[in-house]
């Protein structure tokens, strides 16, 4: 992935901890031009199915009134969008919008490429939950995107097997363990769930909802904390079930792991809101059979959740009409009629907490149709989103864990030095590519 200079990064790194006023001494303040004469012309770059149906509500509503047309370019998702992002921002012709994953939005900042759009979003914050407000602006007095859809996690199980093995849905992971090994016991052929290492958003989810924030700024260096108490927590839970036996070790997303979830090998799934769209394809058959619960917690006192997936509308600073682009992102985002036309052309699960429990989400997904306060309970839980702490080369943290972990998993051996392996690769990566790094 490109980077700028290091004397730019480093800048950039005192802008997420002073905020948005450092920010933009570093020429991240709007160039607007929206003051111009006549119609404005916004270019979205979005891989989200059936955006341009969305967009078109604007063009023909809100937009045709202010005069300002968005088009709809489709992109690929994930890291290949950052780095053809930073490409054309190089070359100063990045589109005036894109959707960015949140833990893409500090590299995207890093390299100066999203502005500050604090001034242009009115109240839009109180349309959304602080833990996930909080993902963009970096924790700091600036607003780089506005958010789109999110991922709360939560816990999935099949109803009918849990009351035939007398299992108690976990409200505590020590509970969670204690219910695997019952499981194990009454049912050596099953498994409560498995530990996959091809995810690594979803062990992201797990340590932030444990407290882990695994980068922070620290004056005018970075600090890595992938290694912390909390990560190390989650770390050791999981690796210890793994290591007796008491969970499977095998990756999710196989045709394995669909065939175990449909059969009832497999009887739970840590997952997130989105789970129903995957179990009617992995586990048709089980359709009816499964509930959905809050995530485990810690300690019986706590009552937060992570995230697992979920992005973003960020405005560029090659935009010339940046404060045209703003309002687009707040209406798509905020707006009744928008967020309507994105869960129904682009199923996705919006991060506004109106749009929770209104309009497609009235009535529980197909596949939990007897689960009628779905929704209703999806939004209480989202409402508990953990903060979360991303830093400019997630991909390399992720890509270290995959091969990592998935080695620890695949094995059953320690975990913890697994996780001194990702916390080496992405500190050493940070220096490499010209960052300042607190030890």
């Amino acid at each position: 992935m490109p980077y700028t200079t290091r004397r730019r990064l480093v800048t950039s790194a005192v802008a997420l901890a002073l905020g948005a006023t450092a920010l933009a001494a570093c020429g991240s303040e709007s160039g607007d031009s929206d003051t111009e004469s006549g119609p404005v012309s916004l270019t979205y770059w979005t891989w989200t199915p059936g955006m341009d149906k969305v967009v078109d509500l604007w063009n023909k509503g809100p937009g045709k009134k202010d005069r300002i047309t968005v088009t709809v370019k489709k992109q690929a998702s994930g890291d290949t969008l950052v780095t053809k992002i930073l490409t054309a921002h190089k070359a100063g012709k990045a589109p005036d919008l894109v959707q960015a994953e949140y833990q893409a939005l500090p590299t995207l900042v890093s390299n100066d490429a999203l502005a500050d759009i604090s001034k242009n979003v009115g109240d839009a914050k109180d349309s959304f939950a602080d833990g996930v407000w909080q993902q963009t602006t970096l924790g700091t007095d600036a607003v780089y995107a506005v958010p789109q859809d999110i991922g709360p996690m939560m816990f999935y199980y099949r109803e009918d097997l849990f009351k035939e093995y007398g299992l108690t849905v976990p409200t505590t992971w020590d509970e969670f363990a204690e219910t695997a090994r019952k499981l194990k016991k009454a049912a050596p052929d099953k498994d409560l769930t498995t530990f996959s290492a091809n995810d690594s958003g979803l062990f992201a989810g797990l340590a932030q909802q444990a407290g882990a924030k695994w980068w922070t700024t620290s004056g005018d260096q970075w600090k890595v904390s992938i290694d912390d108490a909390a990560t190390q927590k989650v770390a050791k839970f999981w690796g210890g079930l793994v290591k007796e036996g008491a969970i499977d070790n095998q990756p999710m997303y196989t045709p394995a792991w669909n065939k175990a979830l449909n059969t009832g090998k497999q009887i739970a799934w840590v997952s997130a809101v989105w789970a129903p769209g995957t179990l009617t394809t992995a586990a048709p058959a089980t359709k009816g059979k499964w509930a959905m619960a809050p995530l485990p917690q810690w300690s019986a006192d706590e009552n937060r959740t992570g995230s697992w997936g979920g992005s973003s509308t960020a405005v560029t600073t090659d935009s010339k009409h940046q404060e045209a682009a703003a309002e687009f992102a707040t209406w798509l985002n905020t707006d009744g009629d928008a967020l309507n036309a994105l869960a129904k052309e682009s199923g996705i699960y919006p991060a506004a907490k109106n749009a929770q429990t209104s309009g497609a989400f009235l009535k529980p997904p197909a596949y939990f149709s007897h689960q009628a306060d779905f929704y209703s309970k999806a939004a209480d839980i989202a409402e508990t989103t953990a903060p979360s702490a991303w830093g400019p080369n997630v991909n390399v943290a992720y890509t270290t864990f995959k091969d990592a972990f998935g080695a620890a998993a695949k094995n059953k051996s320690d975990f913890g030095a697994a996780l001194e392996k990702m916390q080496a690769d992405t500190v050493a990566d940070m220096k490499k590519q010209g960052f300042e790094v607190a030890e």
